[in-house]
């Protein structure tokens, strides 16, 4: 039963991706905005995406059963 919810969780994760991605989302951002000297846009956006790329890689390589 869980091979066939891997598409959807697979969907779904491509739809939280692009919504969190996209342009409403990122104007909430204040791009003026500093961490330790460094601008939080890019961080965030990097770390974002990395924490996307992890979700794909775990959904990918589960081993359910």
């Amino acid at each position: 039963m869980l091979k066939r919810l891997a598409p959807q969780r697979l969907v779904a994760l491509f739809c939280g991706g692009l919504l969190a991605l996209n342009y409403p989302l990122l104007a909430l951002w204040d791009p003026t905005v500093t961490l330790a000297g460094l601008p939080l846009f890019p961080l965030g956006l990097f770390g974002l995406w990395a924490v996307l790329i992890a979700a794909l890689a775990w959904l990918l390589e589960r081993q359910d059963g």
